[in-house]
């Protein structure tokens, strides 16, 4: 797979960050998938959607090896058909939310979180765009 998109976060990973990616499915192979890597080399968090399957997998690669697979059958991609994915991250886990729907809650496996230092798009599908942001998480202490 080639890389299509990779980008520092500055000062690490922290609630609030949000990558989203929209692309096309193209007819196929399963061919994409999102790392968030540390400074040590790990994956904090892998997340790939398999279309042969009609599942999504979540799962950290951490001193030299895999972890238990989280294993998602809410599944609201259609290979030939555009797509988004949103990967968000508060506190305790990581979102993942494909075309709106809630996909898969993936609890933080490597702390401190402002370790992850990268993520990184593999993709051999057209990507439209990618965007790395930091939102604020703002929501809920305004006293409504």
């Amino acid at each position: 797979m080639a890389v299509q998109f990779e980008a520092f976060c500055a000062g690490g990973l922290a609630p609030g960050w949000s990558l989203t990616v929209q692309g096309h499915a193209d007819a196929g192979e399963d061919k994409f998938e999102i790392n968030f890597l540390t400074d040590s080399g790990d994956i904090a968090f892998h997340v790939k959607p398999r279309f042969s399957s009609a599942t999504v997998v979540g799962n950290a690669f951490q001193g030299g090896r895999w972890g238990q697979e989280e294993v998602s059958s809410v599944f609201p991609l259609t290979l030939g058909e555009p797509f988004e994915m949103e990967v968000s991250a508060d506190a305790e886990h990581f979102h993942i939310y494909a075309q709106e729907h809630k996909i898969l809650q993936f609890p933080h496996r490597h702390r401190p979180l402002a370790t992850i230092t990268r993520v990184r798009v593999l993709s051999d599908h057209r990507l439209a765009q990618v965007e790395l942001a930091k939102r604020s998480l703002s929501w809920g202490d305004g006293g409504f």
